[in-house]
């Protein structure tokens, strides 16, 4: 008996160390996420417009037009990352996007929105939803070709997006349709899947995915934009990722779903790895020299028609 007791409590105690390594790991990951977020945020770029679309605090965006162009613009909308919990669009959005793209003759928001655990992931999505339909409802003062919108985010920005882009309830509920959306690029993402996304995710992003997603089988699949990716959907999309192995699985199963529905999708993939990588790919979109830049605004050109 005393046996068992000791082989059970020995059991208990490794059990529990590895729980609480993999906390103390996801709060290493955290710290380490949001340094890199600081820094790729330092000195936001001047010239924006920053309009509410809500009356919580968080529901604010900045806009930035262009400076020169002949007629309305077309619209890029940005979708922070940061565990669906943390980040902001001063802290997550990048310092290239507000510039080059304004200087592609696009409008560029990116905005704010509620965060875990005040608010749901459902109502993060309304939030994007309802963030979009603000910018619209004053195109004409902006300057803006409401026939002409992409939704862009990174992280969990980018299963944002993807959700938006595949379950159109959300559009709905702010008054607007996948017709009013020409394009959704998710910028290295996950759980596209969340079942999928929580079995293969490793142990330190546990807490973080069961904060977003709960337990509920039937909610998580909700959750999913991989299993909600059944026609109809956003008229096309553009999947970017680095070499992490969850992202890329991830990233491939979206797109397959995607086109099984019969809905235009690419992928692109580029250098980079870890946690370095996936900030990388936020921070350096939009600079010239980085090989996503030219990807993207070749696919935008084509999805706003030339």
């Amino acid at each position: 008996m005393r046996k068992f007791w000791m082989a059970g409590a020995l059991g208990v105690a490794v059990v529990s160390g590895s729980i609480a390594q993999a906390q103390i790991g996801e709060r290493l990951r955290e710290r380490r996420a949001q340094r890199m977020e600081q820094k790729a945020g330092q000195g936001r770029i001047p010239g924006a417009q920053t309009v509410a679309y809500g009356k919580d605090p968080l529901q604010v965006m900045d806009i930035w037009l262009p400076k020169t162009r002949t007629g309305k613009a077309p619209l890029v909308l940005y979708v922070h990352g940061g565990g669906w919990k943390r980040g902001s669009k001063d802290s997550a959005t990048g310092r290239a996007k507000p510039v080059h793209y304004p200087e592609q003759g696009y409008a560029f928001a990116s905005i704010n929105y509620r965060l875990v655990p005040a608010a749901t992931v459902e109502q993060q999505a309304a939030d994007v939803a309802s963030a979009l339909a603000a910018v619209l409802a004053k195109a004409d003062a902006f300057g803006i070709d409401r026939t002409k919108v992409v939704l862009m985010g990174h992280s969990a920005g980018a299963h944002l997006v993807a959700l938006v882009g595949t379950d159109e309830r959300y559009l709905r509920g702010a008054g607007l349709s996948f017709a009013d959306v020409d394009g959704v690029i998710p910028n290295d993402g996950a759980a596209y899947d969340v079942p999928a996304q929580m079995q293969d995710g490793g142990r330190f992003m546990q807490d973080t995915y069961v904060q977003a997603f709960g337990t509920d089988p039937v909610r998580q699949r909700a959750l999913s934009p991989t299993l909600q990716a059944a026609t109809p959907n956003a008229p096309r999309f553009l999947l970017l990722h680095v070499q992490r192995a969850d992202g890329v699985k991830q990233a491939e199963g979206l797109a397959a779903a995607l086109r099984k529905a019969g809905t235009g999708v690419e992928v692109a993939s580029f250098p980079g790895s870890g946690l370095k990588g996936h900030a990388e790919i936020n921070r350096k979109l939009g600079e010239p020299d980085y090989p996503a830049t030219p990807v993207v605004d070749k696919w935008l050109k084509a999805a706003f028609g030339g």
